[in-house]
């Protein structure tokens, strides 16, 4: 399963990024962008070795399903065994449906690491630790597809559902509205 599509040759089929990654310079603060392949969780997982925790994730629901009200849901601090711990109970979602970005944060290196919607990574902070970290993972320096394709799909998967809901009961999120960014 996935949760991005695109348009190709009249079909809709699953879009995953090459794993390519580029230093973009062109915003207020230099990062990493890559794609995720199929939308795999593990590279988030992976990004957070490369930072200092505890951690805390912000759970953007920007379409839900009857889970939760739309917003940005901040979990308490977190250790990067509970970080992973999450990735891995959460996985199979997380990578097959569109209804959510995820960001990590670490405190003590000023550092975000942002999944988005659109299997896009970008990732702030000590960039010469990411690169490494992304290289080790078989991705290569390089042009990736961006923005997104142009004519493309989101999955929003009711097989889902309980497991969204479930997330959300995984910690004491504290609750903050959408931001008009985050909304489709």
């Amino acid at each position: 399963m996935h949760r991005l599509a695109h348009l190709v040759d009249g079909e809709w089929k699953a879009h995953s990024y090459p794993p390519v990654f580029r230093i973009d310079d062109s915003s207020r603060h230099k990062r990493i962008l890559a794609g995720v392949p199929a939308g795999d969780p593990l590279v988030i997982g992976q990004m957070a070795e490369c930072l200092h925790g505890p951690f805390s994730l912000l759970y953007v629901l920007h379409t839900p399903r009857g889970e939760a009200a739309a917003g940005r849901y901040q979990s308490p601090y977190l250790t990067l065994v509970e970080i992973k711990q999450f990735l891995q109970r959460f996985g199979p979602f997380l990578s097959a449906d569109g209804r959510y970005d995820l960001w990590l944060f670490s405190q003590e290196d000023e550092a975000t690491v942002v999944w988005d919607r659109h299997n896009q990574l970008f990732a702030y902070g000590p960039l010469e630790s990411f690169v490494s970290k992304l290289k080790s993972l078989g991705f290569t320096l390089g042009a990736i597809e961006t923005p997104f394709p142009v004519q493309h799909m989101h999955y929003y998967r009711a097989e889902f559902d309980k497991e969204a809901k479930e997330l959300l009961a995984a910690y004491d999120w504290s609750y903050f509205p959408l931001r008009p960014e985050d909304e489709q």
